[in-house]
């Protein structure tokens, strides 16, 4: 077995096609294969292993270098994507080996976080990873919206396409991710193809000159339904402005569907709003995204409350051995080797933490209580007490979809 990094032309004849035969309708079109040259671009600065052996490619993997916001800061993330293997090559450890190298990469290339659609939860967690929520649907008809054009709102709501307004979008979703913890965005290059199809319309709102809210969009037919990517607002007041835009479309369309953090909460948005929200989570096909921390240094400086606990980790390529946790004036401060930390000695309880373990509560996605449950770490009482002041429970909307 040989593993090497693709030169960006290979992708073409090496990792392009395993992944479309993996993801997408096959046999290719002829038009689909043409499709692989003009999407080649937004690929060139990703990382794409490749398996070989006797010459030909046997799987594949390729990282993102994104960028991810935890629990207010911004981090290098690796986003893992487009694992896939020859069918008559599965089973045989390629992806557990093509995994292993390309997260190895990635972490000492100073991306301390790392992010993935799974094709299967149970696998990735082997490796580390942690279920986060899945983006909610919601579907309604823009009739109900209609107390929204009575209302008299502070703000503008600005209408283009995306391809003239993708640097008003842009800097909107740099601000998100400054914002909204486990956010993350794709780099430049690859986030630019969004510019260069040009099939959605943008709307903004805009209050005192900023842009505080964003949705793309297109329509499907006269009658039909008004599809929404993620609603992205600041505050109730740019949330309200977008749906006011979307409440003008009552004579043009059925419905109207839109993507929502897990957070937020449709059936208040109005009175008398008959809405449906669903997160479907379906395998193959609709999975939820799943993280892991690839370095402790990812937590150090993070806001934490007074907590103080002794975590030993275990069961991992990338995260190993005994710390101490501390939550020193409102920030995590880490001693290697459970050393006694800023605030002085004393008993410290002690948990034992997988990844996995360890992920689910940096994310801020389970209790203490429920990662002993789900296997993912022997935790104490008080140990859990500890672990609920450092960490308290908090809901990432993930947003990139890869």
């Amino acid at each position: 077995m040989l593993i090497r990094r693709l030169a960006a032309e290979e992708r073409l004849t090496t990792s392009f096609p395993l992944q479309a035969y993996a993801f997408e309708a096959t046999p290719p079109s002829r038009e689909r294969v043409d499709a692989f040259h003009r999407y080649l671009p937004y690929n060139k600065g990703n990382r794409t292993l490749v398996v070989e052996e006797g010459g030909e490619a046997r799987a594949t993997a390729s990282a993102v270098p994104m960028r991810q916001n935890l629990r207010g800061a911004v981090l290098p993330m690796a986003g893992v994507a487009g694992i896939a293997t020859h069918p008559l090559a599965r089973r045989q450890g390629y992806v557990r080996a093509l995994l292993c190298q390309l997260l190895d990469e990635m972490r000492d290339g100073g991306h301390p976080v790392t992010a993935l659609y799974p094709f299967r939860a149970s696998f990735y967690e082997r490796f580390g990873y942690v279920g986060l929520p899945r983006a909610r649907t919601v579907r309604f008809s823009p009739a109900d919206l209609a107390p929204l054009l009575r209302a008299e709102l502070p703000g503008t709501v600005g209408w283009e396409r995306i391809g003239v307004g993708y640097p008003h979008y842009r800097s909107f979703t740099e601000r998100c991710l400054r914002e909204r913890h486990g956010f993350a965005i794709f780099p430049d290059f690859r986030d630019v193809g969004l510019r260069d199809r040009d099939d959605r319309w943008l709307i903004t709102a805009t209050v005192d000159g900023s842009v505080v809210g964003a949705l793309t969009y297109r329509i499907d037919d006269h009658g039909g339904e008004l599809v929404g990517d993620d609603l992205l607002a600041a505050d109730p007041y740019a949330r309200a402005l977008l749906l006011q835009f979307l409440a003008r479309h009552v004579d043009q369309v059925e419905r109207i569907s839109l993507r929502v953090p897990a957070d937020e909460l449709p059936e208040l948005w109005l009175t008398d709003l008959a809405v449906h929200v669903e997160a479907r989570v379906s395998r193959p096909g609709s999975p939820a995204p799943m993280a892991r921390l690839l370095s402790v240094d990812a937590l150090a400086g993070l806001p934490a409350g007074p907590g103080r606990v002794r975590v030993d980790l275990v069961d991992d390529r990338w995260l190993a051995g005994t710390h101490l946790l501390d939550g020193v004036d409102g920030r995590l401060a880490l001693a290697p080797g459970g050393r006694t930390a800023v605030t002085g000695g004393g008993p410290v309880p002690t948990a034992t933490l997988t990844a996995a373990g360890l992920s689910a509560l940096a994310y801020g996605v389970l209790d203490p209580a429920e990662v002993h449950i789900r296997g993912l770490g022997e935790v104490g009482p008080a140990a859990a007490d500890e672990l609920r002041r450092l960490f308290p429970r908090a809901l990432p909307y993930l947003f990139a979809d890869f």
